[in-house]
């Protein structure tokens, strides 16, 4: 005797198409995010995004802030002492993550503004990480930097090429230069695309509530 069929209804095929589809939805959300789905590291992360939002004006009117935010990409590169590192490594401060390039004209304008930013208010809590991401002509970024004196940005490198598709493929990256807001925690606070005047009266207050400062 053949096992009865299971009737096939329209209200059966709605539900299992609207499972189908928040199925769908969901994981769509965290391919969008990079594949971050689980918040819970970063569930006070909000409240610095909430003190942050207000001061994405002036001059740091283009930082697009999360509300939500979620774990940083992992990255991997190359520190200042030449050994590899990672942003988890940076895990206890909240850092200020340029890429920038010695082919990308805006990158080279605003590091003047980032090495000053770096000069007033780098310290054990915060620091401005400069991440370079040339894969030719390796000793052209350091020189560039000597020459036009950039002085306290410490000097951090992914020759390999392996950071860039990283972020493009989470959607934080779609040219350069990028510049991520990271608390301590290693949580994504917020992403300016583009560049900005870093060292200007709005972006050290931004910073400074990303620190929880007045």
């Amino acid at each position: 005797m053949s096992a009865p069929r299971l009737a096939v209804t329209p209200l059966r095929l709605a539900l299992g198409g609207g499972v189908l589809a928040a199925g769908l939805a969901l994981g769509a959300a965290l391919y969008a995010r990079g594949g971050h789905g689980n918040s819970g590291t970063c569930a006070t992360a909000a409240a610095t995004a909430a003190r942050v939002a207000p001061l994405a004006r002036g001059e740091v009117a283009a930082l697009q802030v999360d509300p939500a935010p979620q774990p940083a990409p992992a990255l991997a590169f190359t520190g200042p002492d030449g050994k590899p590192r990672s942003l988890d490594d940076l895990k206890g401060r909240t850092v200020l993550l340029n890429l920038w390039a010695t082919w990308c004209a805006p990158c080279k304008a605003e590091m003047p503004a980032l090495d000053r930013l770096q000069a007033a208010l780098g310290s054990s809590d915060f620091e401005v990480v400069a991440l370079n991401v040339d894969t030719r002509n390796l000793d052209k970024p350091l020189t560039w930097m000597k020459e036009n004196r950039i002085e306290r940005l410490a000097y951090y490198s992914d020759s390999a090429g392996g950071v860039l598709p990283v972020l493009q493929k989470s959607g934080a990256v779609v040219g350069l230069p990028t510049t991520l807001l990271i608390d301590r925690a290693g949580c994504e606070i917020g992403v300016m695309k583009g560049p900005a005047e870093w060292a200007s009266e709005d972006a050290l207050k931004l910073v400074r509530a990303a620190l929880g400062a007045g």
